[in-house]
């Protein structure tokens, strides 16, 4: 959990109190200085209206060139950022042909496949001239390639169970499916930090949502056995089923799930369990299966698993897991499945490949390599951030690691000093995280060198120190690795 000290909140409620109150007061004046003149509206209500609109405009727009940055190459160890500028206060962005190279510690790259690979990069190529870059059609008519089956087949092997679907986009995945699933009479057990895409998912099955504190299994047994007391609202009939959302590893926190706890919750409560592992699979345990693998869960546990090809595998697109008789279920009947557009077939190729490398199906150890690596230089980096004093989230194994930033202002001097001296992160605010709770999210990948890794520890330590966010002190005892490196200099 986040330890946020008494004075850093205090600061941190300060700062957005004094942008609030500014804000408002230009806002003030601007109605009073536009208020004899025509309205564009011409009679139309204002599309962008309220607190979201204010945010967007006096506090995001201050900061939007830290935001999207548009990158000219692939997105390996080190990448081209395109240098923009701005003539008006940061209102609009104007794109350069400048481009900068710097050290990329903000893609989800984890294994590195995002880059031109030896044994992919030729079948997708071939792929893409077999089959061309679109199906032009949905699963159920003309867009089911023997690709597409392939890959089924092939991701309901690797994660251990006995079918599976795919979905053009990740995010969809959960949106979409969730209320196939769960309906009216239904009951969804959240956890409160799963991601934007489960929550929305949640909103439209039309079931009832309620929520449990984060990585919480004591207190998910008291929701549930709260609920199935109490039933159904208005009528307390018992509940048509009930199903517990968790995900592998979060994607702002960088934690792993507490998964051997919630099943055996879920066990004992006749709840299903559904498992996103968008972060999780491909990254971590001894052969990336992912979050079973690593805490030891039989995947037969797990009722329903969701995973995505934008993180480990270096593609797009999204799978669901699980019994054939609910993968039969979600091919009748799942809107993504019906009406979307296939899955592109060069991005399947690349899954396909990137699996069997993973698998060492290509003749190579490389895939072993590369899950030693992405462990290897997760735990490293994460260590050393600790001992220089940054607020780390996380825990082993994750490449996920974000460093809190909280105050409002720290958000653009960390992300613009560190893209000066050649390093790419990312900072993420409200309303992708709680109000005061802004942070960096690093992403380690298994294409970085352990040079690469002490260059952007170097740099990310000496921009805390000039923004101030080392919040802990420095341990002294232990001596970091860029120290080291700075003696044998």
């Amino acid at each position: 959990m986040v330890r946020l000290p008494y004075v850093t909140a205090l600061t941190t409620l300060f700062s957005y109190g004094l942008l609030f109150a500014f804000g408002q007061l230009r806002d003030f004046f601007r109605r009073i200085l536009d208020a004899r003149k025509p309205s564009n509206l011409k009679g139309y209500a204002p599309i962008c209206l309220g607190l979201e609109d204010f945010y967007t405009r006096r506090l995001y727009l201050r900061i939007q060139d830290c935001f999207g940055r548009p990158i000219a190459s692939a997105p390996d160890a080190w990448f081209d950022v395109v240098e923009r500028y701005s003539n008006d206060c940061n209102k609009t962005l104007h794109r350069t042909t400048a481009t900068t190279k710097c050290l990329n510690l903000g893609s989800y790259n984890y294994l590195g496949f995002a880059a031109a690979d030896e044994y992919c990069t030729p079948r997708v190529i071939e792929s893409l001239k077999k089959y061309s870059a679109s199906t032009c059609s949905v699963r159920v008519d003309g867009g089911n390639t023997k690709l597409h089956t392939e890959l089924e087949e092939l991701v309901a092997r690797f994660v251990g169970k006995p079918a599976a679907i795919l979905f053009g986009m990740g995010y969809v995945t959960n949106s979409a499916i969730i209320p196939a699933l769960v309906g009216k009479g239904g009951l969804i057990i959240s956890d409160s930090l799963n991601h934007n895409s489960i929550v929305n998912g949640a909103r439209g099955s039309g079931a009832t949502v309620r929520v449990f504190q984060h990585n919480n299994p004591a207190h998910l047994e008291e929701v549930l056995r709260e609920q199935i007391a109490g039933g159904q609202p208005r009528t307390h009939r018992p509940w048509k089923k009930i199903i517990v959302i968790v995900e592998g590893i979060y994607s702002m926190e960088g934690e792993l799930c507490k998964l051997p706890e919630v099943i055996s919750v879920c066990k004992k409560y006749k709840a299903y369990t559904y498992l996103d592992e968008a972060h999780s699979i491909g990254a971590i345990g001894k052969t990336g299966r992912g979050v079973c693998e690593l805490l030891g869960v039989d995947p037969a546990d797990v009722d329903i698993m969701m995973g995505t090809f934008t993180k480990s595998f270096g593609s797009c697109g999204g799978y669901i897991a699980a019994s054939n008789e609910i993968i039969h279920h979600l091919k009748l009947t799942c809107p993504a499945h019906i009406y979307a557009t296939s899955m592109s077939p060069p991005a399947v190729q690349q899954v396909i490949s990137a699996i069997k490398v993973i698998l060492g199906e290509d003749g190579t150890n490389r895939g072993a390599k590369k899950l030693a690596q992405i462990r290897e230089n997760s735990n490293f980096f994460r260590s050393e951030l600790q001992k220089m004093g940054f607020e780390v989230l996380g825990d082993n194994d994750s490449p996920v690691m974000p460093i809190m930033l909280y105050n409002p202002a720290k958000i653009p001097a960390f992300s613009r000093e560190c893209l000066r001296q050649n390093v790419a992160v990312v900072t993420v605010a409200f309303p992708a995280t709680p109000l005061l709770l802004a942070r960096a999210r690093i992403c380690i990948s298994a294409s970085h060198s352990r040079e690469d890794l002490i260059k952007g520890l170097e740099v990310i330590s000496k921009v805390g120190d000039l923004v101030g966010i080392k919040y802990f002190p420095v341990e002294q005892e232990k001596t970091t690795a860029v120290e080291k490196l700075k003696k044998i200099q």
